[in-house]
């Protein structure tokens, strides 16, 4: 087997030992079944990141965290990358004009959706009319918008085939973050819209039984959530095709901030996954890198090991540097920033000398701050089969300087 188990945690890679301590708080809080550590982990709010955690009938909203079915799409569409080449710096300036990326921005072209008729709203209702309201709104401004941090589009090509492929890597945006924040504030007494005091990373998982009335309704939100971040997703892709001119006829679609229930080891499970894909044997995945490394498209291997690691795998490459280390501090007053390890001329460097034609993004998601992908996907080499390897040529990010407290 290519892991090792450290205490109660199954681990894949190179440790990080936050990320460890983290993921050993969580194996000793609650009814866990089992506790892991994908290649790509490192340290999150609460559970880790590249973190999975099966539990005996909880479910928790700590360790989903605040980017609700946070997760990535792509598609292969009928372009070749000779129809796109010569025109990319076009079709990124147009990707950059059309689709909304930053915190709190919202859709000018609203997006009428069957999910606004979900009767998982009621949900929110059963809280209060104002809840309901205040989250329902949000959810149809932001709808189809992209937000920041590590959140992209992308233009691939397949080298192999010279295919172009277009992904992308967001959640359920500002929507997601209040009915995380919402239910951690339920769980810890508060009101569902009332201000909760600053947290600490390394706390314990926050635990609700699945079998409580509160947990239902998470585990009901959390869902509609879900649905609502493939949704936004489904609409990036759209916008991306219509620009590219192009259609496409083979797709992939995965969450990794989710929670799941299933069966393992002869246990009904809730196994919530934190920056961490499905990979059942026969399930495909799509798995970005950095913006100067490959992405993947994957299937999961129907080995001993796969069942193992709880049919999960890694949802990226792995940060191994801090955004502060890389970036410096923001003083969000004069927009000024000091100090960080990576200069923007190192970065742009970097970038064309891979080929990418780049829109967006600060030195804090430079190729320097990710593992390579091929490293942690060689951890993870008896669980699951590269199907695809893409090349990204163009990559969209929010600006560099996009206030979002919620970085991940």
């Amino acid at each position: 087997m290519s892991y090792e188990t450290i205490g109660k945690v199954r681990v894949w890679g190179k440790v990080d030992e936050s990320a460890l301590k983290q993921a050993q708080t969580c194996a000793h809080y609650g009814d866990v079944v089992q506790t892991l550590l994908m290649a790509d982990h490192h340290k999150g709010y609460s559970q880790p990141i590249g973190g999975v955690v099966a539990y005996d009938g909880q479910i928790s909203p700590s360790g989903v965290g605040y980017d609700i079915g946070c997760g990535n799409k792509a598609v292969r569409t009928n372009l070749i990358a000779d129809d796109v080449k010569p025109r990319i710096k076009q079709i990124m300036d147009e990707i950059g004009r059309k689709v909304e990326f930053g915190i709190g921005r919202v859709n000018v072209h609203k997006v009428d959706h069957e999910l606004f008729d979900d009767p998982d709203w009621s949900v929110y209702r059963q809280i209060s009319g104002n809840v309901h309201d205040k989250l329902k709104k949000l959810a149809r401004d932001q709808l189809g918008t992209v937000g920041s941090g590590n959140h992209y589009v992308d233009i691939f090509e397949e080298p192999s085939t010279g295919r172009i492929w277009v992904g992308n890597h967001f959640g359920s945006r500002g929507f997601g973050h209040k009915t995380a924040s919402g239910f951690l504030n339920l769980a810890a007494g508060r009101d569902f819209l009332g201000k909760a005091p600053g947290e600490s990373m390394d706390q314990p998982p926050v635990l609700l039984d699945l079998d409580s009335e509160t947990g239902d309704m998470y585990y009901r939100a959390m869902k509609l959530a879900g649905r609502y971040a493939y949704a936004g997703r489904d609409y990036v892709i759209g916008q991306v095709l219509g620009i590219l001119g192009a259609t496409s006829d083979f797709e992939v679609h995965n969450h990794h901030n989710f929670a799941w229930k299933e069966r393992h080891e002869g246990k009904d499970c809730i196994v919530v996954r934190k920056g961490a894909t499905p990979s059942a044997p026969g399930q495909l995945g799509f798995i970005g890198g950095s913006m100067g490394d490959i992405s993947v498209i994957v299937r999961g291997k129907n080995t001993a090991e796969n069942g193992e690691a709880f049919y999960s795998t890694v949802h990226g490459a792995g940060r191994v540097m801090s955004r502060t280390q890389a970036a410096g501090k923001m003083n969000w007053k004069t927009r000024v920033r000091l100090g960080g390890e990576i200069t923007e001329e190192r970065m742009m460097s970097a970038v064309q000398k891979f080929g990418v034609e780049l829109r967006g993004a600060g030195t804090d998601e430079s190729p320097f701050v990710y593992r390579q992908l091929r490293e942690v996907l060689d951890a993870h080499s008896e669980t699951l089969d590269v199907l695809h390897t893409l090349k990204p040529i163009g990559v969209a990010m929010a600006g560099a300087n996009e206030f979002d407290p919620y970085k991940d």
